[in-house]
């Protein structure tokens, strides 16, 4: 065989391998581009959604101090209940995001959430509905019963933050 033509087949065969090399790292290269795009979407909307109800749990907290007072302020508790419904409908559309970009253990996680808060939503606004009508024959209870649907509120939440961590990729 003529040098010539062994120097112009290797040079072909060396292209085809370093083109075949470049498209396997390009492809690599995209997924791992893609993957790590996924994981900061999914970062944004779990921290937009934790944010939204850490929002909502401070006034949560206000609402529930204004009803355990005795006497409570009834326009303050009206300011302090428009602004938690306020809050809750940003924690449901940050919701809403963090089931769209999450799988399915974190959409649960989320549901657990929702399902803790929404037990907490009713006793306190039983609790706003009697002190309106000024019945306080129950309200130790609520106050109890508020309580412990807090704790498994808090609960929820840190087995969201759980779920959310290990979708992206972070161990305990």
């Amino acid at each position: 065989m003529d040098s010539g033509l062994a120097a112009l087949l290797g040079a072909a065969v060396g292209s085809v391998a370093t083109l075949g090399a470049a498209i396997v790292n390009g492809r690599a290269q995209a997924r791992f581009q893609h993957a790590q795009w996924s994981r900061q979407h999914r970062r944004d909307a779990y921290a937009r959604y934790l944010s939204a109800l850490h929002d909502r749990d401070i006034a949560m907290d206000a609402v529930l101090d204004a009803l355990r007072v005795d006497r409570p302020d009834l326009p303050a508790l009206d300011e302090r209940t428009d602004r938690f419904v306020t809050l809750a409908r940003e924690v449901h559309r940050a919701c809403e995001i963090v089931i769209l970009e999450g799988p399915e253990s974190v959409a649960d996680a989320a549901g657990r959430v929702a399902g803790a808060s929404g037990d907490l939503s009713q006793v306190m606004r039983r609790m706003a509905e009697n002190a309106r009508a000024g019945v306080v024959a129950d309200k130790a209870e609520d106050i109890a019963l508020a309580a412990e649907r807090e704790r498994t509120l808090y609960q929820a939440v840190k087995d969201f933050r759980l779920a959310a961590r290990s979708t992206l990729g972070k161990a305990e």
